[in-house]
């Protein structure tokens, strides 16, 4: 079973996703600002506190993202242009520790790693139906900083739904 299970909110107004855990409740709320230029996304705990914001930078080679906690940038996320099929990702964190993600665009699973070694992974085989994704992440790390990861492969890989 996943740690989480994220799903986009087909039916709302804006990219907005519910991130349950593994038993159901629901821990986390994306809210997607509609009606902006470039993804502005609000990554929220279920009392609607903010504990990251991300923003798509326009204006850079290749879809960049900034993930924010309290105002300063956390983490740099690029999607890697010119790939066939596949999608790969930098996501630059202070210091020596940074992150690759890479996925498979039809079968929706990708793989978080840093220094080669899994640190999460995102799947849709454990669902059957709907934009609904679960993710595994490895004991220790950000889970929030690695959920709003997540949410921006989705956001880059599948913009058009």
């Amino acid at each position: 079973m996943p740690l989480y299970q994220m799903r986009q909110d087909l039916f709302r107004f804006g990219d907005d996703y519910t991130i349950r855990d593994a038993s159901g409740r629901e821990r986390y709320f994306v809210d997607g600002k509609a009606l902006s230029i470039g993804a502005k996304l609000s990554f929220q705990d279920m009392n609607g506190h903010e504990l990251l914001w991300i923003e798509q930078k326009l204006f850079h080679w290749g879809k960049t993202f900034e993930i924010q906690r309290a105002g300063r940038v956390i983490a740099l996320v690029r999607k890697k242009p010119f790939t066939f099929l596949k999608a790969r990702f930098t996501i630059d964190v202070p210091g020596p520790d940074d992150l690759e993600a890479e996925g498979n665009l039809l079968d929706h699973e990708y793989r978080f790693t840093r220094h080669g070694a899994r640190v999460a992974e995102v799947s849709k085989r454990w669902f059957d139906l709907g934009d609904r994704y679960g993710i595994d992440i490895a004991e220790g790390e950000d889970d929030v900083l690695l959920l709003a990861a997540a949410v921006v492969v989705d956001q880059s890989c599948h913009e058009k739904r």
